[in-house]
């Protein structure tokens, strides 16, 4: 049975209303992420630093907050009315009362605010008082101009009410001598005068609002025992005195919004200057938000400090130093007052100083001021929990990472670590870099990394800290092999899924991998970073398995040196461990990669040592081996031997039920059939493969049949049939995101079109085709475009382009070694000849086909 919660009729002041709606929560049981969270889903806005500062006040919270929190704790409609109905029942009596019983508050002291205005601080010449309490403006102010514009155009027009103005970013980033500077500029503007104050939000000793109203009444004039000694009575005098002036407040290095909202002036001609390291998301206002300097900026400003000429001597130096600051002001100030300040030294000591990690942060110190003492004041207003999740940031391989990665290394769900992600943003601490294809990605600024890192090496246990990074192994290998699955390109037929030790959620993982390769595209760089982090530990086979999931990614992305650096270096680190089976699946999917950019003697000693280690393992481990063994040999012409081997492949692919190899195995044998001229045997190949893959979903197989069947069709001169299978096929490659699978039937296309009298669409399909296979660097498809525009130009009538087209497309097959196709780039540079009337060279072209088709037909014995 629920509990009722507590009514409100019998409270008399502020002070017993908030004492109530402390023991509303309390009842609750809720915590104040738990009420936040709650209040989301019902429409409300409540953060917790805003209900933390409305439970911890005597002033009386707003209605919005007072309904929302009576709502999120379990209150309906009648009883949210009943207490919002209390709260302005109190502010009317608040309002109408004096505002204490004080002698220096009494109403007849502040009843005529222009009188008290004209007082003379010495109470003798009638000069109205103007506080100027702003800090010197500095000398040294680089870069900005156009937040200052900005923060000038907000803060420099007089409307309804008072102007507040939040700027927020991170330590170090230049939030002070920005609002100094603007409150400078702007004393025209608020000729009654400018507070100021450093709430030191995030010292060990943060102001207290009731503090800073006593220092500002005192500067408005009120002498210090006439200051009331109660919160209430200052803010109300505080606000009486500023109602008919115009000033400007700086509220400097605030925390939270309870620390700075009693400050805020209310007069119509008033304006506030806030910076804070926090977002402060619940305070109402304007906002401008400071990032890090450019570089170019970074290097001025390390040029007004040093002078040109030092800075132009020892460019590479200075620009090393910025970059290595990544743009904090803070931080490139401190570097550069080192060095003005030792007029002797070289900028390479300092810049070797920073590079290295070990030291960086000690060296970013001068006099009393160091970065990392003003990263530590964020660091220690924190909660445990926040800090525990920096420290475990700083363990990973890159900068850059999503959610999902901080839900690992913690240990808890994807929206726990959206939630603590809030917070770290909040403190700017982490940043949000970009949006990714599941949300938004974050980035550590890499002072606040090593800062992350030392406290992880201080605070956290060293197995802690491995734990961490295997679920990170572990998640990265689950969500890589997921996505693989879920596009379904690769024909290894292999799951890494038995070696990921820890997971997301069902859940988590279905929202995280939603667009699988918008996800690969937004990760690759990280799991890379994740793969070689992991290969330096003891998990090789989690390691090179998260290698070896990442295969269908980089192929379908065309990320080719990815490829091969990845997994070489991952097929090294295996071998050395005598880890057979993961050296196994690294033969194969390297034996993939050096097929598609033809280097076939690689491909072949590839397929070859993991059909030599897969010995003794069943026949999932040697089937897609086999496969691409064959496929080989069916390039170089081999076709007894491709033949043998897809046969094979096709068995074992049965016995370890791996559809797309036993596809893919079959479509090679049609591939051979077509090649040798058997159209209707190939067909009827082509058509079974259309049929398996439809089946069990493997579209990458259906777009290869397809492509395959348009081959045949074109064989046949049913050009409108071929057409539509190319097209088909393009489709279904450009809906995988496969780039190289599109051009393929994109090449074939163009061809079909020419034919089709539809020579300048055609035309352009090929030269489109041609550029992406060198873009890809694949020589076989650049061979085969060029042969197709031989062909469309030969149609055209122009024998010279056919002859140059033909000529480049016999050279790249020369170089593969496909003297099957060699044959027919031969051929058609021999009719290019004949039509150019030079029957000699056509005589030895035909003479070479023939002996490339007798070199074929001899190597396939």
């Amino acid at each position: 049975m629920t509990t009722p919660l507590p009514r409100p009729d019998t409270v008399r002041t502020a002070d017993e209303f908030v004492a109530l709606l402390r023991t509303v929560k309390a009842r609750s049981g809720l915590s104040y992420r738990a009420l936040e969270r709650k209040a989301r889903r019902a429409g409300d806005q409540l953060p917790t630093s805003t209900v933390a500062g409305a439970l911890n006040r005597v002033s009386l919270p707003s209605e919005e907050i007072v309904a929302a929190l009576v709502r999120a704790c379990g209150g309906g409609p009648e009883t949210v009315e009943e207490w919002v109905r209390t709260r302005r029942a109190l502010a009317v009596r608040e309002q109408s009362a004096p505002a204490t019983d004080s002698p220096g508050s009494a109403p007849e002291q502040i009843s005529d605010p222009a009188e008290n205005d004209r007082q003379d601080r010495d109470g003798a010449t009638g000069r109205q008082l103007v506080p100027c309490l702003l800090p010197p403006d500095l000398s040294l102010f680089v870069g900005r101009e156009d937040e200052l514009a900005e923060a000038c155009r907000l803060l420099d027009q007089e409307g309804s009410g008072p102007e507040t103005l939040l700027v927020t970013g991170p330590a170090g980033v230049g939030k002070t001598a920005l609002a100094v500077r603007t409150g400078h500029l702007l004393a025209p503007r608020f000729p009654d005068g400018q507070l100021y104050v450093d709430l030191r939000g995030f010292g060990d000793d943060p102001a207290e609002p009731f503090t800073v109203l006593g220092a500002f009444l005192r500067a408005l004039g009120v002498p210090g025992g006439a200051v009331p000694t109660e919160l209430t009575s200052r803010i109300h005098l505080y606000r009486t005195l500023l109602a008919q002036r115009r000033m400007l407040v700086v509220l400097d290095n605030a925390a939270n919004a309870p620390q700075v909202s009693d400050l805020l002036p209310s007069g119509a001609r008033c304006a506030a200057l806030i910076t804070s390291r926090t977002t402060l998301a619940d305070l109402a206002g304007r906002r401008l938000p400071l990032d890090v300097l450019d570089s170019a900026t970074g290097l001025a400003l390390l040029r007004e400090m040093l002078g040109p000429d030092r800075t132009a001597a020892e460019h590479d130096s200075a620009r090393s130093i910025v970059e290595t600051c990544e743009g904090l002001p803070l931080a490139v100030w401190v570097a550069g007052a080192r060095l003005a300040a030792r007029p002797h030294w070289p900028l390479a000591r300092v810049a070797r100083a920073l590079a290295d990690e070990q030291r960086k942060l000690d060296e970013l110190a001068v006099g009393h001021i160091a970065v990392r003492a003003s990263l530590e004041l964020t660091y220690q207003g924190m909660a445990p929990t926040t800090q525990h999740a920096l420290r475990m940031l700083a363990l990973l391989p890159g900068p850059d990472f999503a959610p999902w990665a901080l839900a690992t290394l913690l240990d808890i769900g994807l929206s726990d670590a959206e939630g603590v992600l809030d917070d770290l943003v909040e403190v700017h601490l982490v940043e949000v870099a970009s949006a990714g294809a599941a949300g938004f990605r974050h980035r550590l600024h890499d002072l606040v990394r090593l800062l992350g890192r030392e406290r992880a090496e201080r605070e956290v246990s060293r197995q802690e800290r491995a734990a961490a990074l295997t679920r990170l192994l572990g998640a990265s290998l689950h969500l890589a092999d997921f996505a693989a699955e879920t596009l379904s390109v690769d024909f290894l037929g292999i799951s890494q899924m038995d070696l990921a030790c820890w997971r997301l959620s069902p859940t988590d993982a279905d929202q995280v991998v939603a667009d699988p390769l918008a996800w690969f595209n937004d990760e690759r760089r990280f799991l890379i970073d994740v793969v070689d982090q992991a290969l330096d530990s003891t998990d090789i086979a989690s390691a090179a398995g998260l290698a070896t999931a990442l295969t269908t990614l980089f192929q379908v992305g065309s990320h080719f040196d990815d490829w091969e650096r990845v997994q070489g270096r991952a097929l090294k680190t295996a071998l050395r461990a005598g880890d057979r089976r993961s050296a196994t699946k690294l033969h194969r999917c390297l034996g993939e990669l050096t097929t598609i950019v033809d280097r076939y003697p690689e491909a072949l000693e590839h397929f070859e040592q993991a059909l030599l280690l897969a010995e003794g393992e069943g026949p999932a481990y040697r089937a897609s081996a086999t496969a691409g063994l064959a496929y080989v040999h069916r390039l170089l012409g081999q076709y007894s031997s491709a033949v043998r081997h897809f046969e094979e492949a096709c068995e074992l692919a049965r016995s370890a039920g791996n559809a797309n190899c036993l596809v893919y195995a079959t479509n090679g044998i049609g591939v051979i059939d077509l090649e040798l001229g058997r159209v209707e045997a190939a067909m009827a190949q082509f058509t079974e493969c259309l049929r398996v893959s439809r089946e069990a979903g493997y579209r990458p197989g259906e777009a290869q049949a397809l492509r395959c069947l348009g081959q045949s069709h074109r064989e046949l001169g049913d050009h409108p049939a071929a057409a539509d299978c190319f097209r088909q096929a393009a489709s279904i490659s450009e809906d995988l995101g496969d780039r190289l699978g599109a051009t393929h039937a994109t090449c074939w296309l163009g061809d079909v079109l020419v034919r089709q009298g539809a020579a300048a669409e055609g035309r352009r399909l090929l030269a489109r085709s041609l550029w992406a296979y060198r873009e890809f660097g694949n020589l076989w498809g650049e061979a085969a475009t060029l042969y197709a525009l031989a062909e469309a130009q030969l149609k055209a009538g122009r024998p010279g382009p056919a002859r140059r087209r033909a000529e480049a497309a016999v050279r790249l097959w020369r170089q593969i070694g496909s003297r099957t196709w060699l044959a027919v780039g031969l051929d058609t540079l021999a009719k290019a000849h004949t039509l150019a009337g030079d029957p000699a060279a056509a005589a030895l072209a035909r003479d070479e086909a023939e002996a490339a088709r007798a070199a074929s037909r001899h190597a396939d014995r």
